[in-house]
């Protein structure tokens, strides 16, 4: 599918939300976001284990 990207941000709803991550060798970072892009709590880490994950 080829969407621009005005129709993928358009797609985005109130009903889904975004998570980034931030993937490095020892510790991920992670955070999520609402549909307006407003952050909902803190960032989570955790390292790059199988406990971690």
């Amino acid at each position: 599918m080829n969407y621009t990207q005005n129709e993928k941000i358009m797609s985005i709803t109130e009903r889904i939300l975004v998570v980034g991550t931030h993937i490095a060798k020892e510790v991920q970072d992670a955070r999520i976001f609402d549909y307006r892009a407003i952050e909902l709590g803190k960032v989570k880490s955790f390292e790059n284990t199988d406990d971690g994950l």
